[in-house]
């Protein structure tokens, strides 16, 4: 899902760094920035004026401002026009210092355009702005689960209601893990195969609900060094019940990489079996490890099977 976002959600969160002003154009403060069904949000959205593709937000510069003083009146009356009544576009910004011309104004207010003014150079306004977009209007979806840090690495607690996520949570913060988010995660892919995981809204991000207890305040109990706004994602471990069938039939070695995909980019998994005497916390911390190991390019179980093979021809040779 793309979020949708304004030229006015635009102006205000960028309006401190950017020094940003409007000039004209208020009424189109609604505009938006992206449309919901672009295939690629937050793409090429900002750039130098450009009349050929034009950008969603166009900013215009020392060198823009030299090129439409050098037009003709006629000739410059019509592209002011097609600037403000291009569909395409949904801001145009003035960088520079420079104050907009008068005909960016009338124009502006006409189309119901938004036209704002920053005093900083336009190729910094331009990486301001297309950082922020690219973020914002990144795909994002919210996943049930309880989201940890475990040795600096993201970890998705997934498994069915009840199953004791919140109560290892509660395990992996007491040996010094930290919690990211409890009960909903929302992940921005960020990257073409980087998944952030944040709490959605923020708000809550300090709270644990464990049955019970009811809510917990994890900052308050366990200190400021428990509690993490957001984090990439690098390992889902997946919960289940012990089923005896599925037992038998489970891959002891594990010798196929579970996955799991979560807005197209595919994410390792492990599955932990929940029974009594089983010290979960540890088997996380383990499953880290294990995946530490494997960003190392070390392959356990390729070692395990070369020794193993060493130690079969080794009984085979001859006395």
């Amino acid at each position: 899902m793309t979020p949708k976002l304004t030229t006015g959600d635009l102006f205000e969160a960028q309006a401190g760094a950017l020094k940003l002003t409007w000039a004209a154009g208020r009424a189109g403060r609604d505009r938006l920035l992206e449309p919901a069904t672009a295939r690629h949000p937050g793409m090429a959205l900002v750039g130098h004026l450009n009349f050929v593709h034009p950008n969603r937000v166009q900013v215009i510069g020392e060198a823009e401002i030299q090129y439409l003083q050098r037009l003709r009146k006629g000739e410059r009356a019509s592209q002011v026009k097609a600037l403000f009544t291009c569909e395409r576009t949904a801001a145009v910004v003035v960088a520079n210092g420079k104050r907009p011309p008068a005909d960016l104004v009338r124009a502006a207010d006409e189309a119901d355009l938004p036209l704002l003014a920053s005093p900083l150079p336009s190729p910094v306004v331009i990486d301001h702005l297309q950082y922020h977009l690219t973020r914002a209007l990144a795909p994002r979806t919210t996943v049930h689960g309880v989201y940890m840090e475990v040795m600096g690495m993201g970890v998705l607690l997934m498994g069915e209601s009840g199953i004791g996520k919140s109560e290892l949570a509660l395990e992996l913060l007491s040996r010094n893990h930290r919690l990211i988010s409890d009960d909903a995660v929302e992940f921005i892919r960020i990257g073409p195969d980087v998944l952030v995981g944040q709490c959605p809204g923020g708000a809550l991000s300090d709270y644990l609900e464990v049955r019970g207890l009811g809510i917990l305040d994890v900052r308050t109990m366990f200190g400021e060094t428990a509690v993490r706004h957001k984090k990439k994602l690098h390992l889902i471990v997946r919960m289940e019940r012990m089923d005896k069938r599925r037992l038998k039939k489970l891959d002891r070695l594990q010798a196929q990489q579970l996955t799991r995909a979560i807005l197209d980019v595919d994410v390792p998994e492990v599955v932990l079996f929940v029974g009594a005497g089983r010290n979960l916390a540890v088997l996380v911390e383990a499953a880290v490890r294990s995946y530490i190991l494997r960003m190392w390019g070390i392959d356990t179980l390729k070692e395990f099977m070369q020794r193993q093979q060493a130690l079969m021809n080794n009984n085979r040779s001859p006395q």
